[in-house]
């Protein structure tokens, strides 16, 4: 498929153009241009930052619909990465080589994603699309951006897929941008959201990279103890406060699993109803994945957000609601409630129907998470500087990067 070129927008000043890759509905897009905001802020006016998106690309059309709705002044391309030459990304956002302070994006996690080791050829790594990785590592190579941002699921630092990772990390360092790696959990940043993402990022200069410190922390699947000193994870009560939100057509859960799943409290999953737990023992113990029938807590931070779930995978909201016939029933998450838990912008807007919101929401980069990221990229590459750090908020000048008290 030939890429669609969009409109082009008007200049946005001095500030510095970053190619965005794999952009879906824009989570590490939102990141680059909310790097100023202070952390768990999202203003209706943003402050002005160091960085514009100046292109942005993705197969789905429909995801680049909904980024170009909501970050206007962004050329979209929308095709086939593996069909849209470096030359063609730089000519839309009015670029040479060399002139992109940075390469962001997420290559589609499908390969090397656990929730999808039921297929042979990704348990062995042998997914077509892992090629994705090299195209990303193409574009690297031919705009020679200051640095990078690569984002992806947990899974592809596996042994599993450690061939390709090794190529990958193998290839970026031959480059020259000495790529340094680390899984994040989202909740340390104050996302309330137990999802996990590692984030490679590299300098043309060569100067590594180090990752921010959480400002957060708290109990999750791998953690028992935790440092008491930082703030505790935001919990999914805490990112629903002072929401409105109204009914939405088809969120109560009926069919056959719908009686059982109201039984479930907060926090619990189908394993309430095993002979271990205090429901109906109608299933056998660890007979499905942790997502049946989950339904969220409300003092703890959500489990992750997954694009494309079966009918009876959560989380589902904490609260029952009476159906057409007065029964209690288990409710789906609504749009706003999904874009809290992503720490998206309230006022952000997504086009197409429940299915495919859903995806792009679960597939993007929860926007806390990537604007700490960027925020310690940014601060590295020196535009601010760091002596006079009096609280979170970048701006750029036409000259130079300054902070504001």
């Amino acid at each position: 498929m030939p890429a669609e070129l969009r409109p082009t927008p008007s200049s946005r000043g001095s500030q510095l153009p970053v190619i965005s890759l794999f952009a879906g509905a824009g989570g590490l897009d939102l990141a680059v241009e909310r790097v100023a905001d202070a952390p768990l802020s999202s203003p209706s006016s943003p402050t002005p930052g160091p960085y514009r998106v100046a292109v942005a690309t993705d197969y789905a059309p429909q995801a680049l619909d909904t980024l170009a709705l909501n970050l206007p002044g962004t050329v979209t391309l929308s095709g086939d990465i593996r069909e849209t030459s470096t030359s063609e990304l730089l000519r839309a956002g009015s670029m040479a080589s060399g002139d992109a302070a940075l390469v962001i994006g997420g290559p589609p996690c499908t390969p090397f994603s656990k929730s999808g080791f039921w297929l042979a050829e990704k348990r062995e790594s042998r997914d077509p699309n892992a090629s994705l990785l090299e195209e990303y590592v193409r574009v690297v190579a031919q705009s020679k951006p200051e640095a990078f941002v690569l984002e992806n699921v947990q899974a592809l630092t596996y042994k599993t897929h450690k061939a390709h990772f090794d190529q990958l990390l193998s290839a970026l360092t031959e480059l020259g941008y000495n790529p340094q790696w680390k899984t994040l959990l989202a909740a340390d940043y104050g996302v309330p959201q137990l999802r996990k993402r590692v984030f490679i990022v590299g300098r043309r200069d060569g100067k590594a990279y180090k990752f921010p410190e959480p400002t957060h922390a708290g109990p999750s699947e791998t953690t028992r103890t935790w440092d008491l000193s930082k703030l505790p994870h935001v919990t999914a009560q805490q990112a629903f406060e002072g929401l409105v939100t109204t009914p939405e057509k088809g969120e109560l859960l009926e069919g056959k699993y719908g009686e059982l799943a109201a039984e479930i409290p907060g926090g619990q999953n189908y394993l309430w109803h095993t002979s271990r737990y205090g429901g109906r023992d109608e299933f056998e113990w660890r007979s499905r994945y942790w997502t049946f029938l989950l339904r969220l807590a409300a003092d703890k931070p959500s489990s992750t957000l997954q694009a494309q779930p079966g009918p009876y995978v959560g989380p589902f909201h904490w609260e029952n609601l009476p159906n057409e016939e007065g029964n209690l029933r288990a409710r789906r998450l609504r749009v706003p409630e999904l874009l809290r838990l992503m720490t998206f912008p309230d006022d952000f807007r997504l086009i197409g129907s429940r299915a495919d919101i859903q995806r792009q929401l679960g597939n993007a980069v929860p926007m806390e998470l990537g604007k700490a990221v960027l925020r310690a990229l940014t601060l590295q590459l020196g535009y601010v500087d760091p002596e006079t750090v009096n609280d979170d908020r970048l701006v750029r000048s036409t000259s130079s990067a300054v902070l504001i008290s």
